[in-house]
């Protein structure tokens, strides 16, 4: 007999809590990051995590963390009953041997419920009674939020497609018990982060997780926690990078992949990237991953270390890894130099706060120039004569408006629009600041910019004239980590070139999540990874070569980079092969 399925409670969830997880339940599929699978990718998965018919699949435990529309359930039932019979089971045996077997887990009732009546389907087809068949659905589906769901026992296996959802979009009370519960939810992480923490958790010595996901967070900022979690005590055993395919129903925007997570010692990876996705494509790339590797199909390759604590996965076979993980071992980072990486000011009302320089109707003293990314062109600062109104003191205090009338008059002309943003509402009587301060110091203080998002390695050298827009990223000396000497301090002029090479462009494409059109991030968590020699180490020679070379010249810039750097011609034609590869470098 069917019944209506509704949202699991218990004594122990606070009414808050209850009411956010009936507010999650209601909400769209969009709105709770419901996204579909297709077929044949699910099978794929399924292949990967060993849950295959010719097993003795009745043995072994299965849980979807989140059923959708079953998309893996469903499937794995039609494998679970396969096995079963081939093993010698009957419908008439079916309640007390499977019953362990599956665990589905689904937060929204509706789409449970038609889940459960497409598995009823199955069970009665396949022979077993309307009353067992009621029975098994009773035991396998919960409808509850997985990650505050009692759950009992591990698994053999954890697989599905967890959901899409940022945390804005989660009430607060729920995101506060998630935050307490899973220590994965660091920074902007998204909700199917702490799936990954639950789900490995729940796995059994040797079990495996199977996942298709965003894949952010190997890379990510906000991923930290999770590579940690798995470096500590599982094995990548699989990762296909789903990156401009067609895995799921619908056309989804998130750069996804394929992981498979095993609870047991670490070892070599096998990695394919962006598969055809279709049946007879998938099939023989599992079959490759699966048994024979590159030897039987060339689009699997092998990578010894691709979770070392809680550094970026790199996955791109087209990296030269064994190099980039010697430099990390060898060199310091940027920020090890002594320098600082930063960001331009974001001031929440650019129409207001930025304009033409000279014509902004404000005290000299309350503007400052500022740098735009449109104004770096071929490794040159072009000045646009652009112009930040600033409402911040040396001290960091707000300017009074009683204290600078032109400045006074200006900002009340636009109080309606300045007074509305949320920074402003936050700020009382300082409602016309900008979102950053503005630190006027940084304006006569050397430095390099760089933009977030570029077609090439674009690097400019800014003696100290200019304040960066929030677009620009800047790397400075850091009077917190000066280095001890003189000498050992990196002339900027030299690191500029270093930036615009091939190993910077690398370390950037292997860490960083790219743009929709294949365009790269140079963001400070990306530049930050960068490895560079010790200023110190490096002759006069080298150093004159380094400021020397001209900003459009990639063979000189090359050949130097390459010098400081140590690097073998393989080494160096490997990482220009690379940077290449992603289309971003310098122009001739």
């Amino acid at each position: 007999m069917q019944r209506n399925f509704e949202l699991l409670d218990t004594p122990f969830r606070a009414p808050a809590i209850r009411a956010a997880l009936d507010d999650l339940a209601g909400q769209g599929e969009t709105e709770r990051g419901a996204v579909f699978t297709r077929p044949e990718v699910v099978d794929a998965i399924l292949d990967l995590a060993r849950y295959a018919a010719d097993r003795p699949l009745h043995e072994l435990r299965l849980l979807e963390p989140s059923l959708g529309a079953g998309d893996f359930f469903l499937r794995a039932l039609d494998r679970l009953l396969d096995s079963f019979s081939r093993h010698g089971g009957a419908p008439s045996r079916a309640l007390k041997a499977l019953r362990p077997a599956l665990c589905g887990v689904e937060i929204h009732p509706a789409s449970l419920e038609v889940t459960r009546g497409l598995v009823r389907e199955r069970l009665v087809l396949w022979g077993a009674t309307p009353r067992v068949a009621d029975a098994l659905c009773s035991a396998w589906l919960l409808c509850d939020d997985f990650l505050l769901a009692p759950i009992e026992g591990a698994f053999d296996v954890v697989v599905g497609n967890p959901p899409y959802v940022r945390q804005e979009r989660i009430p607060a009370p729920l995101l506060a018990e998630y935050r307490r519960r899973y220590a994965t939810i660091f920074d902007r992480a998204d909700l199917y982060v702490p799936f990954y923490e639950r789900g490995l958790e729940l796995l059994q010595t040797d079990g495996r997780l199977a996942f298709i996901c965003a894949n952010r967070w190997m890379k990510n900022r906000y991923g930290r926690p999770l590579r940690s979690l798995i470096a500590a005590g599982f094995h990548v055993e699989h990762a296909i990078d789903m990156e401009g395919t067609d895995a799921f129903k619908s056309e989804v925007m998130a750069y996804t992949a394929i992981t498979v997570l095993r609870r047991g010692p670490r070892g070599a990876t096998r990695v394919a990237k962006q598969p055809e996705v279709n049946r007879r494509s998938l099939e023989r790339l599992v079959a490759a991953m699966l048994g024979d590797g590159a030897a039987a199909d060339p689009r699997v390759t092998e990578i010894a270390e691709i979770s070392v604590g809680d550094t970026p996965w790199i996955l791109d076979q087209a990296a030269p890894t064994q190099l980039l993980r010697r430099l990390e071992h060898t060199l310091p980072t940027i920020e090890e130099s002594g320098l600082k990486v930063g960001i331009g000011v974001a001031s929440g009302a650019d129409k207001i706060f930025i304009g033409d320089h000279d014509a902004l109707p404000v005290e000299e003293s309350r503007k400052v120039p500022m740098v735009m990314a449109r104004d770096l062109i071929d490794g040159e600062l072009r000045w646009g004569n652009k112009g930040i109104v600033n409402p911040y003191e040396p001290d960091g205090s707000i300017a009074s408006l009683g204290s600078y009338p032109k400045f006074r008059a200006y900002i009340n002309k636009h109080r309606e629009k300045l007074a509305a943003r949320y920074v402003a509402k936050r700020s009382g009587s300082g409602w016309y600041r900008t979102i950053d301060r503005i630190y006027a110091e940084l304006t006569t203080t050397p430095k390099l910019l760089i933009p977030d998002i570029k077609g090439e390695a674009m690097v400019v050298y800014d003696e100290g004239r200019f304040y960066p827009h929030h677009n620009l990223y800047y790397i400075a000396a850091d009077p917190k980590q000066a280095p001890a000497t003189d000498d050992e301090a990196w002339d900027l002029r030299a690191l500029a070139t270093v930036l615009r090479s091939s190993i910077a462009v690398l370390f950037v494409a292997t860490y960083c999540v790219k743009m929709s059109g294949g365009f790269l991030r140079f963001q400070a968590q990306y530049l930050r990874r960068i490895r560079v020699p010790r200023w110190g180490s490096l002759s006069k020679a080298q150093r004159h070569a380094l400021i020397a070379a001209a900003p459009t010249d990639s063979a000189a810039i090359e050949k130097i980079v390459a010098e400081v750097y140590g690097l073998s011609a393989a080494e160096a034609a490997a990482a220009r092969a690379a940077a290449t590869a992603v289309g971003v470098g310098k122009r001739s």
